[in-house]
């Protein structure tokens, strides 16, 4: 019995070649070599000198800053607009679902 099972395995491992299966890149493959950036942005960030913080603060320099900055002020003014009516309800007692 043992020797049946020695030679099914030998037929079957010279009648199917060794195929390397899967990827020969690791899972974080694209993380180790990725491009580094620091420079550049730190160009960006120092553009013109460092203590600049109130002409060109650097919270605005990095390309599309501007954009996170309106969205942002618009979510707090969306928030104080809700608030107002909210407040002036629990003053007055209105709109109470009583």
């Amino acid at each position: 019995m043992i020797a049946s099972r020695v030679a099914t395995r030998a037929a079957v491992s010279t009648a199917r070649p060794n195929v390397q299966r899967g990827q020969r890149r690791g899972i974080i493959d694209w993380m180790t070599n990725y491009p580094d950036k620091v420079m550049e942005h730190k160009k960006i960030q120092m553009a013109g000198g460092t203590k600049q913080g109130e002409n060109n603060p650097t919270w605005l320099k990095q390309p599309g800053d501007v954009g996170y900055f309106a969205f942002g002020c618009g979510l707090v003014a969306l928030g104080l607009i809700q608030l107002v009516p909210g407040y002036y309800r629990l003053a007055t007692g209105k709109g109470k679902s009583d």
